[in-house]
């Protein structure tokens, strides 16, 4: 875009929000009165886990970048550190699994290969990394490593462990240390390991490519089945409760689908059961055709639960919402369990099988709470409520309480229980820092404003303490990633985000205003706004609310126009280069973190058959949607932070990028990471990159010559 940018009527509404106490402010050209550090000192939670019994729970902390097995146990529920990490080596814990005598916690350690079958190594560790599997003792002591892969199932007789090393299926003993072994030798890739309930077979699914089939292996007679095998791709197999059943997700056949492209209906996808001893299966439950014809995924640990009176529960878009269905295992009609205009996020299924736990947005869509609702159907009622953020609910094996992940506008994610009808308190409250600077932190206020093509968009807006009546202040516009997220009104339950909150609020204490845009094509507002016609790679229609969003801070008279900047990661640094690259004029200066920069060697990456030489009116279309189309026009300063080892969004993105605007004479910063993969995994990284981010606004947004320059 070339032009001047003519100012349209701008449509904004920032709804009710409780104000923030008064403070001295953070004025520009003086020191913050809270620091980055601070801000992201508190330990991030994740990984919560019942056990399956005794009512114990455990999750994982990342505290400054040493992650470590966290448990409480009743009925004191304190919690307390069970493994002892202590380096910001960037070596995840993920995988957390029980024994079935809560004595023993197996776990992952370390992340996935890319295409070269490195592990990541973002510290750089000369002696080399790895992914393996671990066991634990819930006493604490020296961890036991039992081999190396990923995505550990404990069999239900507590003997042994079943992993997955590099797409086959192994196990080992958990009593002995006898080297771990293959398991099964078949063709696809493993994933998705399930036992049965009495531990004598073994689900899991296989990946054909453009099909896959689920499996059933047998201990005893060491033999593997495939379940009603076809041309389709069948997933996420659950066991019935006596064992002879299986039942899973069938997603027909598809060639050509482009991601990143709106998908608002497909070949309807369906739920079939199969009998175990036999193979044979048959489909219980097809959705219709159009709306929820697409599968959309819920966040849990299954995508399908088998409840109480043989009834099978699943997500389903029916109505335009994510929401949740059962329907009789033998076949019949559906029943909704969570009607409204909300969606349905986290799930997780009651030991009894009776009841559902659920996250969703009812009611408050810029927050989540927790739900629950019979598996037969009934009126949900709610567990949490309030201006908090709940998500990731568990019930304790006992049934007494539910524990879940929460945070709110200044507390920063921690894990809690909640017992009954009392309220809910934190299972480690000592784990928080007791300088983190909460009472310096401000409210983020809801805004509703429009996109330049009319649509309405949800933001939050970040004002600075103690601003002066007739103040003009630089301002940030953030675009989360993905791009299906929802940023919400406190800190957020992705460890990604959890960290962009924080720069935010760094960002107001230093005096810039700050607006988080929900764009279109990202979660919370139905699937129609997520699956927003022409988006991302088929026309970009998300510059709409890029646009519309410079517009309607430009037109703010606490906001100098002159001085408005983007930043964002991943799909948000995306749309910070297309605001950079299309509207030069309205934005002033940029940080894009490992930003889709070009299309058509994006889509590569997640579709290997994609080809731009034989889809080429397409390839057109998806280029110049990309920034790079549109380089001619860029002439504000940008800093690009990208780390070589990104296996989301190529390196060579950023390397493109650099080389085209250097020939532009646009101005070019970048902070490159070796070894580090996309969503930074040490907090070393993460520091450092939002301090240059700050240093580099310092500089093109606060200086007294900034406006006039522009002028």
């Amino acid at each position: 875009m070339t032009g001047k940018l003519r100012l349209p009527t701008v449509l904004a509404v920032v709804l009710a929000a409780p104000a923030a106490p008064a403070a001295p402010a953070a004025l520009l050209g003086q020191q913050p009165a809270i620091t980055l550090e601070q801000l992201m000192s508190a330990p991030f939670p994740d990984e919560l886990v019942a056990a399956p019994t005794g009512g114990v729970l455990a999750w994982v902390f990342d505290a400054r970048g040493a992650r470590n097995i966290w448990v409480a146990t009743p009925p004191d529920y304190r919690g307390r550190q069970v493994t002892a990490y202590a380096e910001d080596d960037g070596q995840e814990i993920a995988g957390v699994e029980w024994t079935p005598d809560a004595k023993t916690i197996v776990y992952v350690r370390g992340g996935g290969a890319n295409s070269r079958g490195e592990y990541p190594n973002p510290a750089s560790v000369a002696a080399g990394v790895e992914q393996a599997v671990w066991a634990s003792a819930v006493t604490g002591g020296t961890p036991r490593k039992i081999g190396e892969g990923h995505a550990p199932a404990v069999s239900p007789k507590g003997d042994r462990v079943a992993f997955i090393r590099k797409g086959q299926i192994w196990w080992a003993a958990l009593g002995d240390t006898t080297p771990a072994e293959q398991l099964v030798h078949s063709r696809g890739t493993a994933s998705t390991l399930r036992w049965s309930p009495e531990g004598s077979k073994l689900a899991f699914v296989s990946d054909r490519d453009d099909h896959g089939f689920v499996g059933v292996y047998d201990v005893a007679t060491k033999s593997l089945r495939y379940l009603d095998p076809s041309v389709d791709s069948d997933d996420e197999p659950i066991w019935s409760p006596d064992g002879k059943r299986v039942a899973y997700i069938r997603i027909p056949a598809a060639v050509g689908v482009v991601p990143f492209t709106p998908r608002r209906a497909a070949q309807p996808w369906s739920i079939g059961v199969a009998d175990v001893a036999s193979g044979d299966g048959r489909e219980v439950w097809r959705a219709d055709s159009g709306r929820g014809s697409a599968f959309r995924e819920i966040v849990g640990r299954q995508q399908l639960f088998w409840g109480a009176g043989d009834r099978i529960i699943f997500p389903w878009e029916r109505d335009g919402w994510t929401h949740l269905y059962s329907v009789p295992a033998d076949g019949g009609a559906p029943t909704l369990l969570t009607p409204g205009a909300f969606e349905v996020e986290h799930v997780a299924l009651a030991p009894d099988r009776q009841t559902v736990l659920f996250s969703s947005n009812q009611d408050d869509v810029d927050h989540r709470h927790v739900w629950r609702v019979a598996a037969s159907g009934g009126k949900p009622t709610a567990v949490t409520s309030g201006t908090g953020i709940e998500w990731s609910p568990v019930p304790t094996s006992d049934g007494r309480g539910v524990a879940f992940l929460r945070s709110d506008a200044r507390r920063p994610p921690r894990p809690a229980l909640v017992a009954g009808s009392g309220p809910a308190r934190d299972l480690a409250p000592s784990a928080i820092p007791s300088d983190f600077p909460e009472a310096a932190l401000v409210d983020p206020q809801p805004v509703i404003h429009s996109a330049a093509d009319g649509m309405l968009i949800h933001s939050q807006l970040f004002l600075p303490k103690g601003m002066r009546p007739g103040e003009r202040r630089p301002a940030v516009i953030f675009f989360h990633g993905g791009s299906r997220r929802q940023m919400l009104l406190g800190w957020h339950y992705l460890y990604y985000y959890r960290n962009a909150y924080a720069l935010n609020q760094y960002l107001a204490s230093r005096g810039y205003i700050v607006l988080s845009v929900n764009y279109r094509s990202g979660i919370g507002y139905g699937m129609e706004f997520r699956e927003a016609i022409d988006y991302g790679a088929q026309g970009a229609s998300e510059f709409n609310d890029v646009l519309g969003a410079g517009l309607y801070l430009r037109s703010r008279g606490d906001v100098d126009p002159h001085r408005i900047g983007l930043w964002g990661g991943s799909y948000g640094g995306y749309l910070t280069a297309l605001g950079l690259a299309r509207a030069s004029d309205l934005f002033a200066a940029g940080v894009d973190l490992h930003g889709v920069h070009d299309w058509n060697t994006e889509i590569r990456n997640w579709a290997t058959t994609y080809d731009p030489k034989t889809q080429a009116d397409f390839a057109r279309v998806a280029f110049e949607a990309s920034p790079m189309a549109s380089v001619k026009t860029w002439r504000s300063p940008v800093l690009l932070i990208h780390g070589d080892d990104d296996r989301n969004v190529q390196f060579s993105q950023s390397v493109e990028l650099a080389a085209a605007l250097r020939k532009q004479g646009v101005a070019v910063e970048q902070l490159v990471f070796p070894d580090e993969v996309h969503d930074f995994l040490t907090h070393a990284h993460w520091l450092r990159a939002y301090h240059a981010a700050i240093e580099f606004f310092d500089r093109r947004l606060r200086g007294a010559a900034t406006a006039a320059a522009r002028q």
